[in-house]
């Protein structure tokens, strides 16, 4: 499956976004997704899950409370809806995507990547 990651921007401390992951050439209900970012000098790290079923969602500590990750089946999209956004969220985002799984933290347990959405937040 290919994933085109889009919807990052240049936004204010506590503004929301939404980032939307679209796959092609395959459909996601075989696969469980998750977002990742990555920050300058920074590896890359977790931030979002959610199981193939799409009965189970996992997030980072970090962002638990203000980030919401869904799909959309009919539209073979992931979501990720990100709130009180703060300056430290100020990443590039990536989507994943790997057969049958469901909440790995593990960057190299997803086969299909997007290309990554900047965000960036400003104080």
């Amino acid at each position: 499956v290919q994933l085109q990651a889009s919807g990052g921007g240049l936004v204010q401390a506590r503004d929301s976004l939404r980032l939307s992951c679209a796959a092609s050439t395959g459909s996601l209900r075989r696969y469980g997704t998750a977002w990742f970012r990555q920050a300058p000098g920074n590896e890359r790290e977790f931030v979002a899950a959610l199981s193939w079923r799409g009965d189970g969602t996992w997030y980072a500590d970090s962002v638990t409370g203000r980030f919401t990750i869904s799909r959309d089946d009919a539209k073979n999209t992931v979501y990720l809806v990100m709130s009180s956004l703060k300056p430290d969220d100020t990443a590039v985002h990536y989507c994943a995507a790997g057969v049958y799984r469901a909440g790995s933290h593990i960057p190299d347990d997803y086969d299909n990547w997007g290309q990554g959405t900047q965000v960036t937040v400003s104080s």
